[in-house]
């Protein structure tokens, strides 16, 4: 089962869709997270967040913000976002 995926900045959505691995970076350090994941919350480090998915995925850059796994949803919320990588998603 594909982890459902929400990457979403201050004022709009970023990337969302289905993946097999996120990756990111929280105050605590790297962080990655597959299918089956135990629920989790994180506050986000500056640096990277990447999303791999079989129909594309992306990496981008954020600032901070939070971080929320919970029934195999991923939910990323960042005060800014910058595209490191294309993006491919249902939102664009």
């Amino acid at each position: 089962m594909p982890l459902q995926v929400e990457l979403v900045a201050a004022d709009r959505s970023v990337w969302s869709g289905e993946a097999t691995l996120v990756r990111a970076r929280t105050v605590d350090g790297e962080i990655g997270i597959m299918a089956g994941h135990e629920p989790l919350l994180a506050v986000l480090a500056e640096g990277e967040v990447s999303v791999t998915a079989s129909g594309g995925g992306t990496t981008v850059h954020v600032d901070g913000g939070f971080f929320s796994v919970d029934s195999d949803k991923v939910t990323i919320v960042a005060e800014t976002v910058r595209e490191v990588t294309g993006r491919a998603g249902e939102d664009r």
